[in-house]
Order: structure tokens, then C-alpha cells, then sequence
């Protein structure tokens, strides 16, 4: 665990020794079985898995980037037909958001598993299983780690949480933990899946109440509490830039008094909370049918 932490090259080690990752999810796979998330040993794996997944796209081998980026490369070729109005690019980056993970094996092997939607659904598993709160957070952090980034595998992996595997229940009882890391962890993780446009709409139904009844009335005095509320800001932003209905959700959650309440403290401590709440309130000012609404 403490090596996995020493750095890229360090990553890249472990990473390429034969059998370490396989043995570090065949392990959780039988705590999980045997009903034993809570343990030390399970805890350690997983901090290990969370560590190994940090920067994995940019530092992947070339033979699996090669793979990625061919397949992403031939749809944005494909796409360039000339248009005459402007929603071309869109429509590109929403196919690039779509495409598939050409590595997803049924028996993935070393740093194959690290994206796997196998070991996604472990990590939910555990985030729903453990009270541990160093494991839930590791393993919020793992998706996190698989979920930044603009390439297709952070976007193949949000769908994988998303839609295919329903992680939204479990990341959402995050939210309303005591801790404050785990909690900060899971805003994090859902600001990655709220850059991707097509699941915006679910992202918003599943968990935009529970975001606005977090947020705070007014800047936090901690620095991980205020870190977690700019967080919290620019994943409201994400999914309401485009969406005057999910707009009107955060409305009727009351969040907007709350919104207004941080964007107004000036103190340079807490400036970051205070400027993703500007950002924000600037962003719902664009949807012109609510303005009444905002005015009321």
C-alpha cells in the first residue's frame, strides 16, 4: 500500500508485475463473497487498486492506448462530414462520449482489470457494503481516478457506474455520510460523471436533491468542507448548463437561496466555494424561462 503511493514509476512497476492486481481483486472478490468487507486486508487491496488507477490513462502502455485512441480517432473521421449550422462538433463529442472500450475482455488479466467493468462493480459493491470509511473512500477514489480526464475510457467507465452497473444509489448514501474525505470523494466522483453529457439527465434525477440538501447555507469554516462545496457547485453547473428542466429541479430544491448565500462571502480563504457558486448562479441566469421563477 505505501509503495503504491510512490509514484509513476512506482505505479508502472506494480502494475506490470504478473499476478499482483489479479490477486489483489481475487481477494476482494472472496471478502466480498464471504461477506467480509470490513477487514484490514480488504481495506489495503483496495487502497492499493485506488493508487494503481491514479493518471492509468496518460500512463497506460502504448499498446492499450494505440487501441483506445485508434477507435476514437476513425469515429472523429468519420463524423467530419460539413454541416450547415453548428451542432456538428457536438454530435462528435457525444459519439466519442459513447464509444465502446475496445479492451473490455470477459477474462482481463494485470492492468487489463484496472478498468474492468468487473472491478467497477467491486468498488460499488464495497461502497455499499463496507463501513469502513478508508474503504469507501479508496474505493470512491478509484472511480474517481477511472472517471477523470476527457478521453473514452473516463467516459466508458461513467457509463459502466451509470447506467450499466446503477451506482448512483450507493454513491448517493455517500453524500450524507459524517466523514468528511468520503463525503468529498463522492462529490468529486460525481462531478467526473456529470461532464458527460448523456448522462446528465439521469445524474440529475438520481441525485441533484440530495447535492442541494448538502450544500451549505453559507461558506463552510473548513477547508475539505469548502472543497467539497465548490465541488458540489461546479457538478450542479455541469448539469444544469444545458437543462432548463434540471435547472427548475434545483429551484424546487431550494438550492437557489443557498447558492446566493456562498457566492457572497468575499473572504480569500474561502474564495474557491464562493466563485463556484458565481459560476453557477451566472450559468442559471442563462435560462431565460426561469427568471420569474428566480425572481419569486
Amino acid at each position: 500500500r505505501n509503495m503504491s503511493s510512490a509514484g509513476p514509476e512506482g505505479r508502472k512497476k506494480m502494475r506490470e508485475c504478473e499476478g499482483l492486481i489479479d490477486s489483489l481483486v481475487y481477494y476482494i472478490q472472496g471478502a466480498i463473497a464471504d461477506h467480509e468487507p470490513n477487514d484490514k486486508a480488504t481495506e489495503n487491496c483496495v487502497c492499493i487498486l485506488h493508487n494503481l488507477s491514479y493518471q492509468l490513462e496518460i500512463e497506460l502502455p502504448e499498446r492499450y492506448a494505440q487501441s483506445i485512441y485508434m477507435q476514437r480517432r476513425t469515429i472523429s473521421n468519420n463524423d467530419k462530414t460539413p454541416g450547415c449550422f453548428g451542432t456538428r462538433s457536438r454530435k462528435v463529442k457525444e459519439k466519442q462520449q459513447d464509444t465502446p472500450l475496445p479492451e473490455e475482455k470477459s477474462n482481463p488479466k494485470g492492468v487489463e482489470s484496472l478498468w474492468h467493468s468487473t472491478l467497477i462493480r467491486i468498488y460499488l459493491s464495497l461502497i455499499a457494503k463496507s463501513t469502513r470509511n478508508y474503504t469507501q473512500e479508496a474505493s470512491l477514489g478509484a472511480l474517481q481516478n477511472l472517471t477523470a480526464g476527457t478521453g473514452p475510457m473516463p467516459f466508458a467507465v461513467a457509463r459502466t457506474v451509470v447506467q450499466k452497473a446503477n451506482g448512483l444509489p450507493s454513491i448517493r448514501a455517500m453524500l450524507h455520510v459524517s466523514h468528511p474525505a468520503v463525503k468529498k470523494t463522492a462529490v468529486s466522483l460525481l462531478r467526473n460523471l456529470s461532464r458527460n453529457t448523456s448522462l446528465q439527465n439521469d445524474i440529475a434525477r438520481e441525485v441533484l436533491p440530495d447535492l442541494v440538501s448538502i450544500l451549505p447555507e453559507s461558506v463552510p469554516g473548513s477547508e475539505v468542507a469548502c472543497e467539497t462545496t465548490a465541488s458540489i457547485c461546479y457538478t450542479l453547473f455541469n448539469l444544469t448548463q444545458s437543462s432548463s428542466h434540471n435547472a427548475r429541479l434545483l429551484l424546487s430544491a431550494h438550492g437557489l437561496p443557498k447558492v446566493i448565500a456562498i457566492s457572497m462571502n468575499d473572504s480569500n480563504m474561502f474564495s474557491k466555494a464562493s466563485r463556484a457558486a458565481s459560476v453557477l448562479l451566472y450559468s442559471l441566469w442563462s435560462h431565460t424561462d426561469l427568471h420569474s421563477a428566480y425572481k419569486k
